[in-house]
């Protein structure tokens, strides 16, 4: 069963787009989503809070989220959260693989 785990970060103006910027131009993000059992690992910005991004990470079990997070990759996430002074608020998810017929209604592919 996939997890999923939505991170906000929230910082002063323009420091969480900032962050979310470098995670990726300086090769953070392509490291994670090679790391195994990476399913995901996406940035988003919500409409409504320019001082906030959303980040989207998923694996494939605990164990892959587990060795993730015993990965340098974290001391490399920590360092750059610390460099933009970012707060956040964490939400998580566990997969559910069934899709009721009736949902399928409200879904346009």
């Amino acid at each position: 069963m996939a997890i999923t785990v939505n991170i906000y970060y929230t910082g002063a103006p323009g420091r969480a787009q900032a962050f979310a910027r470098e995670m990726t131009e300086s090769g953070v993000t392509a490291d994670i989503r090679a790391e195994a059992g990476n399913l995901r690992y996406e940035y988003f910005l919500p409409m409504d809070d320019e001082n906030t991004v959303l980040l989207i990470d998923s694996w494939k079990d605990q164990a892959s989220l587990d060795a993730h997070h015993a990965s340098p990759m974290m001391g490399r996430i920590a360092t750059l959260r610390e460099k933009y002074d970012l707060h956040m608020r964490v939400e998580r998810y566990m997969s559910d693989d069934t899709s009721p017929a009736a949902d399928s209604r409200f879904i346009r592919a």
